[in-house]
């Protein structure tokens, strides 16, 4: 037995006497049919030296085309034995059978089995670009073999645009782009008229005589006679194989003539992924309704979560910036031992002395207690419930307050107790309408204080604290002498010096009040804390509103995947087109997975784009919120656009790499 050749390859030249180009022994090739299977091939033996004009002759039927698909490797015989070039077929893997397809068998179709959104050029290439070839050799090529078979002036017209016998030259041009060193032709004049079927049967003479092994495949005698050998065959067994006319020596191709095309590049890759692309591309643009329809779930889906985090980010952003109005950077200490213990109010832990103290400490920029009573609070015939607080002069400092009329308390106001206030706007409008409130007499209770200050109206979540209560401000100096009467405070805030770290201050006052007290009798809380858990409350927002909107992203991969998989029913044909010319199995795939891929990326950018229109609409008509989109939130999106591309783009490029060429050739 002859040695096996190297995967994709055959012999060039003539073979050794022992071995064939061709060997078929005891092969059969069955189809299951319910529970019973039908024999379209019985014990086939044959074999084709290479050079021969071999025609297939039977009615239709008799397994000529089963023949015909198992030589040139479009299907498998069931049982026995086939070998190209000494190699055993059933040994190899598919992508070895796309090796010998794409490198040495070209097919010349009843049906043309032309790519309808290609001109004659681009079709003639496709088994080129599989194998690698480069542009330029490829052009080339092309050219010259269109132009050999008189097409230089139709190159490029699409299928559509060309006539029966024009469609079946490109075919012929196609079948030799790689060099076709065996030839099948499957009834080759079948859908051709008179005159195109002899010129197309000169043109199969004249390739045989160039050395190009050319098997033919038809039902009628007169077509058959053009071979010199003629083989006939009736349910699924040869009946006849003889020669037919005068034999002549055998021509077999040159090396060359295969060689001359060139090795495969390292561009070989980019030019097949390219090739998927631009038919992915002319897809999508022969369907454009099915697209945008595809797109509209992703675009849907990514506008609602880029939305969703623009929300999330502009409310992070404001709720950060109302924690600065309250106060930038700063430390509040309590009494009592944490947040919600029952007995801080009667904690008298906090004093004016550590207020002094605190103030001397070079992390500090500013200090101020507080205290807080309510009371009733008149002006001439008006009067209110409000909130009498004691603060000291650093206090509109610390807490950021602004001052829109008068003027805030001074250190010698403070350590005087002076019967003086400061009101904030609601108050000033409450008792006084539009009237100036500067030096007028305000009753806290029964204790008369002269205004002397106005605050701004507060911005942010300032203006959430500010209540519904009147407002007023004095000395706690004042306070704690003349209304509560009693030598503690209820509260100390401290401003950080700048460049202080609040979690370096809070252990520092900590530490520092502890030594004081002798005991830790009061806790502390800063505006960094508040930060930290408004984060996280945003956060959580953001990720239960993101899983709305990744259930429409969800909703919209599925309608993809769909679609993707109708797209692949309806282009078997196109598949198995690709398949027989050389193809293999991960080009296909990837063929359907850039598609779906760009559907997804381009609904994706669609959907961002959306988004930012949505917000600048909405900027129109909501001027106190503002939208904040980040590089973070759009990358996030076209990365979740292309996952959902490859998920959901995967099952229905999987089914297209696994269809068998022959079934898909032959799906209407």
């Amino acid at each position: 037995m002859a040695p096996e050749s190297p995967a994709g390859s055959l012999p060039v030249g003539p073979p050794p006497a022992a071995q064939a180009l061709l060997t078929l022994k005891g092969v059969w090739r069955s189809y299951a049919s319910g529970e019973s299977s039908i024999d379209a091939l019985k014990d086939v033996n044959l074999t084709i030296q290479a050079g021969e004009f071999v025609a297939i002759i039977g009615q239709s039927g008799s397994g000529k085309s089963t023949l015909m698909n198992i030589l040139g490797c479009l299907d498998r015989p069931t049982k026995g034995t086939y070998r190209v070039g000494g190699r055993n077929v059933r040994r190899m893997l598919p992508d070895d059978l796309a090796a010998l397809r794409r490198e040495h068998f070209g097919f010349i179709f009843q049906r043309y089995h032309l790519l309808p959104d290609l001109d004659a050029r681009g079709n003639v290439e496709v088994p080129a670009v599989y194998a690698g070839r480069s542009a330029g050799v490829r052009r080339k090529r092309s050219t010259d073999l269109l132009a050999r078979l008189g097409l230089a002036d139709r190159m490029g017209h699409r299928p559509n645009q060309l006539s029966g016998g024009q469609q079946q030259r490109v075919s012929i041009a196609r079948a030799l782009m790689n060099g076709g060193q065996v030839i099948l032709a499957d009834e080759p004049t079948g859908a051709l008229d008179t005159k195109s079927g002899v010129e197309m049967m000169a043109i199969l003479k004249e390739l045989n005589a160039e050395g190009h092994t050319i098997i033919l495949v038809t039902h009628d005698p007169k077509v058959a006679d053009n071979a010199r050998r003629i083989i006939e065959i009736s349910d699924g067994e040869i009946v006849s194989d003889k020669p037919n006319g005068p034999q002549v020596d055998r021509v077999v191709a040159e090396p060359s003539a295969v060689a001359a095309l060139g090795k495969e590049s390292w561009t070989a890759t980019a030019d097949r992924l390219g090739d998927a692309l631009r038919m992915a591309l002319l897809a999508m643009n022969a369907h454009r309704l099915r697209t945008l329809l595809t797109m509209l779930g992703i675009i849907i889906g990514i506008a609602s979560v880029v939305s969703i985090l623009s929300i999330v980010g502009g409310a992070q952003k404001s709720i950060l910036s109302s924690v600065g109005s309250l106060g930038s950077d700063t430390v509040n200490i309590f009494p009592g031992s944490g947040a919600g213990d029952e007995r801080a109010t009667r904690v008298a832990s906090l004093t004016p002395r550590d207020v002094t103290l605190l103030e001397a400490q070079p992390y500090v920029d500013s200090v101020s207690p507080t205290v807080a009573t309510g009371r009733v609070i008149r002006a001439v015939s008006v009067s209110g419930n409000g909130t009498v607080l004691g603060v000291s002069d650093q206090y509109f400092r610390v807490q950021n307050v602004k001052i829109a009329r008068g003027q805030g308390f001074t250190p010698g106001q403070v350590a005087a107790a002076d019967q003086v206030a400061v009101i904030d706007d609601n108050t000033a409008t409450k008792l006084f309408a539009d009237k100036d409130p500067i030096g007028r007499i305000v009753l806290l209770g029964d204790v008369p204080v002269r205004v002397i200050g106005v605050t701004a109206k507060p911005e942010g979540m300032a203006a959430i604290f500010q209540g519904a209560n009147l407002q007023v401000g004095t000395p706690y100096t004042t306070l704690m002498a003349r209304m509560v009467r009693q030598p503690n405070v209820a509260q100390i805030t401290v401003r950080l010096a700048d460049g202080q770290s609040a979690t370096a201050v809070e252990k520092a006052v900590v530490q520092l009040l502890k030594a004081q007290h002798h005991k830790q009798d009061f806790f502390v809380m800063s505006s960094d804390t508040l930060r930290q858990q408004l984060g996280q409350i945003t956060l959580i927002f953001s990720v239960l509103f993101g899983s709305i909107g990744g259930i429409a992203l969800l909703v919209g991969g599925i309608g993809v995947m769909n679609i993707m998989l109708v797209s692949v029913s309806e282009r078997t044909r196109e598949i198995g087109v690709r398949t027989a010319v050389g193809a293999r199995q991960s080009d296909i795939m990837s063929q359907f997975m850039i598609e779906a891929v760009l559907v997804c990326l381009i609904g994706g950018a669609a959907g961002i784009g959306l988004s930012i229109a949505l917000g600048a609409v909405f900027s129109v008509f909501v001027k106190d919120f503002e939208l904040v989109y980040s590089p973070l939130s759009i990358l996030t999106a076209f990365g979740t656009a292309t996952i959902i591309g490859l998920v959901f783009g995967w099952l229905p490029a999987r089914n297209a790499a696994a269809l068998d060429p022959v079934d898909a050739l032959a799906r209407e």
